[in-house]
Parts: structure tokens; C-alpha cells; sequence
């Protein structure tokens, strides 16, 4: 059925929509792909689609709108009832593993699947792959073998990328390249098992969905019939799975709207493939775009900073992000000695906001890595700002944190029974009933440390008793010691436990790194202590992820880019913005990735309504490199001064003058 245009509906869409916005809602029919800026309002765009859909005749259970939640889905479907009526609540809305899910129980058989298979969840699949580790021949011959957990990880991401598995263990676990072979083998009896006991895992899901729709054409023709319109939102976060899946269910009719953004495109370690969105015109000639580019969340200073760093992005649709707002300050760009001056400038700038009256909901501090606000916390700790945090570890609660702090505290205090405990538990083969032996024989000789030598242990226990006492006793031996010499040793010591510990101890080594060189500050071991365990960030903090509006937690947010995207704040500081760090090492060497991380600035720079502040060190050294970082990051390093304002240290800029940012309220 045609629409009938706008003024013959109950709800008044020339009214509440701008004209971008309209013309997607009252598209009729064909291929759609709408390019929503960020702040463009695209889930409202998203829900008047839906209600004038509806509105227009057009049956409920033929709409089908594939979301990435379940909860995005219910949402838009109840703003839409409360638009229209309730009908649109029997729209066919959720994600792409429930639909796949519903179309598998019904057409199951026709690809050998019975209808009555059973989902294992992702305890169940690691379970079962430790099952089978245990039935093969020695995998474990030669070094350590990955974890359960690990390994389905692995098998998960090669799902999603529709990629090999040799290609993404060499891509995300290199250092577990030595046992590709029986890695290879449990993935084949693995899936055999799945296939014996009719068994599917999440993966799994869209995988025989997406070969049900290939292999059976009479049932891809039977659901394509009877879906008169697709609407798939976030469609820059689909994997190639999900692309084709999409291509497969349009059919002839093609009556398809994808609605996203790709200069929001940020998940490519998920198996997100921007090159969905970007092909899209090709895999669905015709295709009408329709640009949303007027943006309700910033101030246009923002806007001009924000088109200026995508406009640097070599694969993109071409957009203009503009407001009708006027006024707001200049963004700024503001260079810090090192990263403790970094970190006590942005707690004084939060404390001026809160003295004048802003919320602390309204303010977040934003980051590429989780490990670049540790920092920060114990800065925002010193001050009691009490803050939440998304992505990453929490600073002293991380574990391989929390490892090496017990062996300096058993350092500064021999009888610390519950760090003595959580070393020597490291330790293979010390259980807690020695551990418990060896603390009270300390106790009992009352020499300390060097009371060590007086313990033995049996011969299986001893070899890492004693690599354990000679570090210890070697750090007492050298009394004018720093506090970074004494973390060096230890660490030295870790690293091979670190390594059997964790799977992913390249990146938790670059954590540990990263804490040398806040030790570097410090002349004395109990100082050090005492900050890290006065009133540690998570008891003055708040447990749980960011609410869905960024504003609503009454406290500061800490977050990693990634775990912001979709919310917004008045006040946003962006820090580590060095280049190296952000982008990181690993991205600069490869193209691909360096545009994820231009995207991924983009995307932290949009979050801000306000007032946008983005600092770096300018001179720090980089263990894993051997380079000193000293740029900021490359993608503001050449805006213009009429859009970021650049403010360097006393003494660094003959123009500088200390002063605070004067903050917009």
C-alpha cells in the first residue's frame, strides 16, 4: 500500500520531525540507508518509521526491526505503541541471534537440525571444551596450553569474523601460534560434538541460520515473502554473518532500511566490518541515502572540531554534522608535563565544575584503554571523588594488580599473612595448608624476611619457594634501593607467573608496565602502599555499568571510549590523547586499524554537550617500545587554531599563562 503522506495521519510527523528525518520516515519502497550523524536523532527516526508503517496498513507481523539488544528493541517498539497504539508492539523486533533462533526452531530439519536443539550458553561450551582437552594426547606438551575460556574466545571471534582460525589465533593470541595444530583439532571436536548432540552454541545460531537461508531457497523465499519491511539499526556494527543474512532475507522485494553511522564504526575486534555499511549501495543497487547531519546533542565549537577529525577518514560517507545551538567555548588541547600532572589538572578543573553548582553525573572522563585512568584514580581516591567506572579493570582491584602489590607488601611488612597467602598461592604445587605452614614459621622465628632461610619445603613444592625467597631477599640485601628498582625485581620475578596465570598476559604486562612507571614517582615503599590501599576507588565508588542516559549516575564517570558510545555528558574530558597511546602502538602499524582509532576519537569527542577538554603527557616513556612518546595524537596534531585551543605548561609556551579553562555552565 502507498503512504499517504504525512497530513493524513494521526500523528503530526512534518511537526515532529526535520526534514531529513521525515523523508526516511515516509520512504516507500526499495533499498534505504540511512547515514545518522551522531546526535541525529536516529532511534527517533527509527520509532516514527515504525508508527508510520503501521499507521500507513501495513502489517505489524511483516515489519521486522533487528536491533543489538533485546532492551534497544522493546524500547523502540514501546515509544511507538505510546506514539500510535498498541499495534506496534506485534512488530517482529530483537536481535539477530533471537530471530535466527525462532526461524531455526521452525525450518530447523531442513538442514538437519532438529527443532528441539538444545543452546548451550558459554559455561556449557567451555565445559565441554575442557572435555575434550582432557581426551586428547598431551596438549599441554611444550608450554602452556590456552584456557578453556580462552579457546572459546578464539573460536568465538573466528565465528564472528567469518574468518579462519589460523588467521585470528595469529591475529589475537600470537603467543599461542606453537599449538595452532591441537588448537585446530579440538575446534573439529568441538563442532562434532555440537552436531552429534544437537547442540548449538550463541555462534552458532546465526552461522545455520545463515546456511538454512542459503541451502533452502524454498524457505529463504517463504520468510523473505512475508517480511514486507527490514529495518536493521547500528548496522555499521554488523560482522559478514549478519550482512549477508540481511542481503539473503530482503529478497526481491528488497524493501530494506539500514539505519547507522559509520564514522561510528568501533567493534572491528567484535567482527564488526565497517565495509557493510560502506558497500551497502553496491550489494543493493538503487539504494536511496538519506544523510541525518543536524545534530541536538553539541554546541557547534564541538561540531566544527568533530567534522575536522573525521573528515580525515580515507573510507566514508561524506557528512556534516551542524546545530542550531549558538555559542559554546572553543575545545581545547591542553599538553601536561607527565601523566601526574595530567591527572591532578583534570581532578582540579572537576572540582572547580563542582563548585559551581555542575552535577558530577554530568561529567565523564573518557579513554582509549582502561589502564590509562589508574592514574587518575588514585588521584580522584586522594580527593574523595567518588566516580563509577566502565571498561577495563578497576586500578587495585585488577588481579595481576593485586599479585604483585601483595609481594611489595610483604616487603614492607614480613607478617602480612593475607599478601603472604595470595604470593605464595601462586607458587605450583603450595596449596593453602602450606601456605599457612610457611607463614607460621615466619611468625614463629620472628626474624622476617631473613628468618626465609630457616623454611624449606618439600622437593616438589621447593623450586618455587625458593626462586620466591631469593627475590625477596635480594630486594632487603639492597637497602638504598628505590621503590622503582624494588618493583622492577618483583615484576622480574612475576612475569613467568604472570604467564601461566593468564592467557591474555601481553596486554595485562602492559598494565603492570604501565603501574612502573607510576612508582617512579615515589621515595619511599610505604608511601606508595598507603596510596594504593587509602580508601581503594571502588569503595568510594559505584559498582555497575553506565545507565543508558550518561547523566543519570549521580557521581563522575570513568569509561573507556568503547563503553560510551551511545550516552553523552555536559562536560567530557578526553585524556591520553599521545600519540602511541591513542592511537595505540599496535594500531599505527596497520591502516586498517589506525582508522578504527580516528572513528574512535570521533566517537569520544561527540559524546560531549558542553564542553570538550583533551589532554596528554608530553613526554613519556614507553617500557614495550623503548620510545619516549612526546606528539599528541596525530588526528588533532594538524586542526586549525580557530577550532582547538592548544595549551601547554608553564614554561614549555612563551604564551602561556597558567590559568583554568574557563568552563561554560
Amino acid at each position: 500500500m502507498e503512504n499517504q503522506g504525512p497530513s493524513n495521519f494521526k500523528i503530526q510527523y512534518e511537526k515532529e520531525l526535520n526534514p531529513s528525518q521525515l523523508e526516511a520516515v515516509f520512504f516507500s519502497n526499495g533499498p534505504l540507508l540511512v547515514i545518522a550523524g551522531a546526535g541525529s536523532g536516529k532511534t527517533r527516526t527509527i520509532i516514527y518509521r515504525v508508527a508510520r508503517l503501521v499507521e500507513d496498513g501495513i502489517s505489524p507481523a511483516s515489519i521486522l526491526l533487528l536491533t543489538f539488544t533485546k532492551k534497544a528493541a522493546a524500547q523502540m517498539l514501546g515509544r511507538a505503541s505510546s506514539l500510535l497504539d498498541r499495534r506496534c508492539a506485534d512488530v517482529a523486533g530483537g536481535t539477530f541471534h533471537s530471530f535466527a533462533n525462532a526461524m531455526l526452531r521452525r525450518y530447523g530439519p531442513e538442514i538437519g537440525l532438529p527443532r528441539d536443539f538444545t543452546i548451550m550458553d558459554r559455561g556449557d561450551s567451555e565445559s565441554l571444551i575442557g572435555m575434550i582437552k582432557k581426551e586428547m594426547e598431551s596438549p599441554l606438551d611444550g608450554g602452556r596450553f590456552p584456557a578453556n575460556r580462552t579457546l572459546m574466545s578464539l573460536f568465538s571471534r573466528a565465528v564472528n569474523k567469518s574468518a579462519p582460525l589460523e588467521e585470528t589465533l595469529l591475529g589475537e593470541y600470537p603467543h599461542f601460534k606453537k599449538f595452532l595444530e591441537p588448537i585446530a583439532a579440538m575446534r573439529g571436536k568441538y563442532d562434532a560434538y555440537k552436531a552429534e548432540h544437537a547442540c548449538v552454541d550463541y555462534d552458532d545460531l546465526l552461522a545455520l541460520f545463515l546456511r538454512l537461508l542459503k541451502e533452502s531457497p524454498g524457505v529463504r523465499d517463504r520468510i523473505s515473502d512475508r517480511l514486507a519491511n527490514i529495518m536493521v539499526d547500528e548496522y555499521q556494527d554488523t560482522n559478514p554473518m549478519q550482512a549477508e543474512i540481511v542481503s539473503l532475507l530482503a529478497g526481491e522485494r528488497r524493501n530494506i532500511m539500514a539505519v547507522g553511522d559509520d564514522s561510528q564504526s568501533i567493534y572491528g575486534f567484535r567482527g564488526a566490518d565497517i565495509r557493510n555499511m560502506l558497500r551497502f549501495p553496491e550489494t543493493f543497487p538503487g539504494t536511496r541515502i538519506i544523510r541525518l547531519e543536524e545534530n541536538y546533542r553539541s554546541g557547534p565549537a564541538i561540531l566544527d572540531l568533530t567534522n575536522t577529525v573525521i573528515d580525515q577518514a580515507s573510507e566514508k560517507f561524506s557528512k556534516t554534522l551542524f546545530t542550531q545551538k549558538t555559542g559554546g567555548m572553543k575545545p581545547v588541547l591542553a599538553a601536561m608535563k607527565d601523566e601526574r600532572d595530567q591527572s591532578r589538572y583534570v581532578v582540579r578543573q572537576i572540582r572547580r565544575l563542582l563548585d559551581k553548582g555542575v552535577r558530577p553525573g554530568s561529567v565523564a572522563i573518557l579513554f582509549r584503554a582502561g589502564f590509562h585512568s589508574y592514574d587518575l584514580e588514585i588521584e580522584l581516591t586522594k580527593n574523595r571523588l567518588s566516580f563509577v567506572k566502565s571498561g577495563g579493570f578497576k586500578f587495585v582491584e585488577a588481579s595481576h594488580i593485586k599479585d604483585l602489590i601483595s609481594h611489595l607488601r610483604v616487603l614492607a611488612n614480613p607478617l602480612d599473612r593475607i599478601s603472604w597467602h595470595r604470593a605464595l598461592l601462586l607458587l605450583d604445587r603450595v596449596g593453602l595448608k602450606t601456605a599457612q605452614k610457611i607463614y607460621d614459621a615466619l611468625e614463629k622465628n620472628g626474624d622476617g624476611l631473613a628468618g626465609l632461610d630457616a623454611i624449606s619445603l618439600s622437593a616438589a613444592a621447593s623450586p618455587g619457594f625458593e626462586a620466591l625467597k631469593a627475590m625477596l631477599l635480594s630486594v632487603t640485601e639492597s637497602p638504598g634501593a628505590s621503590v622503582s628498582r624494588m618493583g622492577e625485581i618483583v615484576l622480574g620475578y612475576y612475569m613467568p607467573l604472570l604467564k601461566k596465570k593468564y592467557d591474555d598476559y601481553p596486554k595485562r604486562a602492559r598494565d603492570l608496565e604501565h603501574m612502573m612507571g607510576i612508582m617512579e614517582r615515589y621515595d619511599s615503599l610505604p608511601d606508595f602502599l598507603n596510596d594504593m590501599a587509602l580508601e581503594p576507588p571502588n569503595s568510594s565508588s559505584l559498582n555497575g555499568a553506565l545507565s543508558e542516559d550518561g547523566e543519570d549516575n549521580d557521581v563522575l564517570t570513568l569509561s573507556t571510549i568503547h563503553s560510551a558510545k551511545g550516552l553523552e555528558w555536559s562536560h567530557v574530558f578526553v585524556i591520553w590523547a599521545l600519540d602511541g597511546r591513542f592511537p595505540s602502538m599496535r594500531a599505527i602499524e596497520d591502516d586498517e586499524n589506525l582508522e578504527e582509532e580516528l572513528r574512535l576519537m570521533y566517537v569520544a569527542a561527540t559524546r560531549a554537550k558542553k564542553n570538550l577538554f583533551i589532554t596528554y603527557p608530553m613526554r613519556h616513556y614507553d617500557r614495550g617500545s623503548g620510545f619516549v612518546l612526546d606528539r599528541p595524537t596525530r588526528f588533532l596534531e594538524n586542526v586549525p587554531d580557530d577550532i582547538l585551543e592548544r595549551r601547554f605548561p608553564p614554561g614549555m609556551d612563551p604564551f602561556f599563562r597558567e590559568r583554568d579553562w574557563e568552563w561554560e555552565d
